[in-house]
């Protein structure tokens, strides 16, 4: 039980970054202690709760979960990367290093997409036959 709970704020951190960046909500532009845009932060967190999600639904050991842990790890190099990438906490790009930027933000994001799709169905098919 502890687990659907904690699958579900973690589900629900994930539903608040997503809309909230496909939305351009104001807030995502406000500075962090720091500097850090929110919206940068609320990304970083969209993705690793998206990836430990899928890592809770994953039974240990299994390909699903060493997917999952590569995902989690992705997700929490994503911001630093990004930030030694841009060279500004901002996320603001000059040159090449934007398109450099894209390419692994996408791909850190398909992992993590992956990961989460195949946890979720692999567990609702498992919860499905148990009944």
């Amino acid at each position: 039980m502890v687990r659907v709970g904690l699958v579900t704020a973690l589900l629900l951190v994930v539903a608040f970054a997503v809309f909230s960046l496909l939305s351009g909500a104001a807030y995502l532009e406000l500075p962090l202690p720091g500097g850090l845009p929110f919206g940068n932060a609320l990304m970083a967190a969209g993705l690793c709760a998206a990836a430990w999600a899928a890592l809770t639904l994953s039974p240990r050991g299994s390909a699903r979960s060493m997917l999952a842990a590569c995902a989690l790890l992705a997700a929490i190099a994503w911001l630093p990367l990004s930030i030694a990438l841009a060279g500004n906490l901002a996320l603001n790009f000059a040159g090449g290093r934007g398109s450099a930027w894209l390419l692994l933000s996408l791909g850190i994001v398909l992992l993590v997409l992956c990961a989460l799709a195949l946890a979720l169905v692999y567990a609702l098919l498992r919860s499905s036959s148990n009944r």
